[in-house]
């Protein structure tokens, strides 16, 4: 293997991708890299976890995985032989998937003891990145049923006694550990750019709509964003053209942009309304400072005029679209987590009618035109917004109760509303934990590729940091 990087594992979807397809690399070895570090690094594989585990993965497929490498390099080989079409430059490269996306013939849970699901098909997520060549490592833990933004059964790799976030938890961990360079997540009110943040990885939530859901699990069918997670944001872009059915050809993929002259971008101007901590904030600011030495402009515009609090409405639709999907399981609800039962008791408690959940949702196609119209008339290109208000709280209490608004969700949720792209990148660490702080890249609908170039150019001047992890 003719790299700098010492271990197969390190390295990144593109620099696995360049090397499988020259030959230097292997997808057996590079899948027996990832499957040793999990071995080495994840601790014992459980529903709860333990406080010293980081306990990632829910459930790894190594003879499944080892096969699937075999095949990948027998197509990689005969391409350079001439003999075959050159695969995608996914070929070979593992990923995990969050314990919500179907896998034909394996076992899906939702991190929950109460779901027992065997899939006769594949989600059209996996399906797609399998059809690229991507090799499965296993399922990830998320929060219960994606129903929370702490994941507590996970430790971050920066510190295991800290929350991995969520609900996408497993994945951040994951590839913050190290042991896999892809990941899928899912979105609802935070859920890929929550644990990304905390965990100092990457992640793109695409505009709503845009990547089908069937064989995902829901947690709230009208709010959720499936999305594709890694260590950095050119990674999720090989990806996200995979999950959109389009997966690149080697050497495809353009490298950042090397300025940002030319850009209009805004800090968010819903900032005032919330309490961010003081070290979140200036993380954020130095993330602002380095947009503007990369030649951005930053534009001071005020929110749509007559913005009304969405959160009561919103988290109402997510309560009502949940207790919709979860009506089938009421028999074994005794066993889902306390806080799941939670939210779903105050949602059975506080009914909405048919006609209040058809005003809320006619609300957000109205706020969603404004922000699109405010975009236009500001000529902004991208809003600038913390992910996360903290830095990793103490794990272990995340399912004790379920609070509304989720404080972990203070200010992703909104961008769920929309249904806007965001690509959430680290902003470096916090100068009073030394935990990552993350920045998100907001655009307005459908300006996918265009808000994960500038995010990419952005993580040129904020590269991500590593976890402080001992061993292989």
């Amino acid at each position: 293997m003719s790299t700098s990087v010492s271990h197969p594992a390190d390295l990144s979807v593109t620099e696995s991708g360049a090397l499988l397809a020259a030959g230097d690399l292997s997808a057996a070895e590079l899948v027996d890299a990832c499957l040793g570090r999990i071995a080495e690094r994840d601790g014992p594989h459980s529903l709860d976890g333990s406080p010293d585990a980081i306990n990632a993965w829910i459930r790894v497929y190594d003879e499944d995985a080892r096969a699937a490498a075999e095949d990948a390099d027998e197509r990689l080989a005969a391409a350079r032989r001439g003999s075959a079409d050159q695969p995608s430059a996914l070929c070979g490269i593992p990923v995990g998937l969050k314990d919500l996306y179907a896998v034909a013939g394996r076992p899906l849970t939702g991190s929950s003891r109460a779901c027992d699901l065997v899939p006769e098909t594949d989600s059209t997520v996996w399906l797609r990145l399998g059809d690229a060549g991507m090799v499965l490592l296993g399922h990830l833990h998320t929060h219960e049923w994606a129903a929370g933004g702490s994941t507590d059964q996970v430790g971050n790799p920066w510190d295991t006694t800290r929350t991995a976030g969520g609900s996408s938890g497993g994945s951040a961990a994951a590839l913050a550990a190290r042991t896999v360079p892809a990941a899928t997540g899912s979105d609802t009110a935070g859920s890929l750019r929550i644990p990304s943040a905390l965990c100092g990885t990457s992640t793109m939530k695409p505009t709503r709509g845009l990547i089908p859901l069937d064989g995902v699990l829901p947690l709230a069918w009208s709010l959720d964003h499936p999305g594709p997670m890694a260590r950095t944001l050119r990674d999720c872009e090989a990806m996200f053209h995979a999950m959109l059915g389009r997966p690149p050809a080697p050497g495809a993929l353009a490298a950042p942009e090397p300025s940002l002259h030319g850009v209009r971008l805004a800090v968010s101007p819903r900032l005032p309304g919330v309490a961010v901590d003081d070290e979140v904030l200036r993380s954020f600011d130095a993330a602002v400072d380095a947009a503007r030495a990369l030649g951005a402009t930053i534009v001071d515009a005020p929110a749509p005029g007559g913005d009304v609090e969405v959160a009561e409405r919103f988290f109402a639709i997510l309560g009502t679209d949940m207790l919709a999907y979860h009506r089938r399981h009421d028999a074994v609800r005794a066993q889902y987590r306390a806080s799941t039962q939670e939210l779903l008791a105050f949602t059975e408690a506080h009914p909405m009618s048919v006609e209040e959940y058809g005003q809320a949702q006619l609300l957000r196609l109205e706020w969603t035109a404004r922000w699109e119209q405010w975009f236009r008339e500001h000529r902004v290109d991208a809003v600038l917004e913390p992910t996360v208000v903290f830095t990793a709280p103490a794990r272990g209490r995340g399912y004790d109760r379920f609070i509304i608004p989720d404080p972990f969700t203070l200010l992703t949720y909104y961008w769920d509303w929309t249904g806007f792209p965001v690509a959430s990148l680290p902003a470096g660490l916090g100068d009073e934990s030394g935990l990552p702080v993350g920045v998100s890249v907001i655009g307005a609908g459908h300006t996918d590729l265009r808000t994960l170039g500038i995010g990419m150019t952005l993580q040129e001047a904020l590269p991500p940091p590593v976890a402080p992890i001992n061993g292989p």
